[in-house]
């Protein structure tokens, strides 16, 4: 996969990351004590993988420029 592709995929996955942490404070606000697992999941996942993703899109086409 190139850096292009990868790029928007990394955004995509940050920002359904973020999302999910802003649902999980926001239930958790409410009185939701037993949430989801996909959603604590998601939560911690996403964004980890999603910004790693982004790193290596950015380091990816850095180098491309170079050679």
């Amino acid at each position: 996969m190139t850096a292009p592709k990868l790029f928007p995929l990394a955004v995509g996955l940050f920002a359904a990351g973020v999302l999910a942490i802003i649902a999980v404070f926001v239930l958790f606000a409410t009185g939701h004590g037993d949430l989801p697992v996909w959603l604590n999941v998601a939560a911690t996942y996403l964004p980890a993988i999603g910004l790693a993703l982004g790193i290596i899109a950015v380091i990816r086409k850095s180098r491309q420029k170079k050679s």
